[in-house]
């Protein structure tokens, strides 16, 4: 399970802690959900954030795992809820699309965009990490207007006229 924490000031997003939990997949099950409820808990307690994200699970065929990580996240979300905090869940498409610009990014690309938009040199050991981090820039994004400036977001959506006008546009996309 992937954690992560900002702080948002301004226009200004700063790291202030991320990892992932790590449940060994041989020990009993409810022993994990207490880890986790344990972990979210000190998070909160140490931290003391004011809101909480969560990425909505996606909906896979494996009903087994979909059980399992309705569960982990609930327990997550009850911890939160413990803590007085609001929650708020965000789809995997909407967090990618918010931190990439693009809703169908991969793990890598999110971790990338993540580095940059943080300033992180060294390259992070678990991609879970970089994801819970992405869900909370997400969450800043969504609720304090701040917006990324990725190279697709930079790009301007307005469509031409006609092919003079586009060619006009992009001159460089012209063989």
């Amino acid at each position: 399970m992937g954690f992560g924490m900002i702080a948002v000031s301004g226009q200004k997003i700063e790291l202030i802690e991320m990892g992932v939990l790590k449940l060994a997949s041989k020990s009993d099950p409810y022993e994990r959900l207490e880890r986790i409820h344990e972990k979210v808990s000190s998070l909160i307690r140490l931290n003391k954030p004011h809101e909480f994200a969560i990425e909505a699970p996606f909906f896979g065929k494996n009903v087994q795992s979909m059980l399992k990580l309705g569960r982990a996240q609930g327990v997550a979300i009850a911890a939160a809820m413990h803590g007085g905090l609001p929650i708020t869940e965000y789809s995997p498409k909407k967090v990618k699309q918010s931190i990439t610009g693009n809703g169908n990014a991969g793990k890598e690309q999110v971790m990338n965009m993540v580095q940059k938009l943080l300033n992180i040199q060294e390259r992070p050991a678990f991609l879970d990490a970089t994801d819970a981090v992405a869900v909370a820039i997400c969450h800043s994004f969504q609720t304090s207007g701040i917006k990324v400036a990725t190279q697709s977001a930079a790009r301007t959506k307005t469509k031409a006229k006609d092919w003079s006008s586009f060619i006009q546009s992009n001159p460089g996309r012209v063989r």
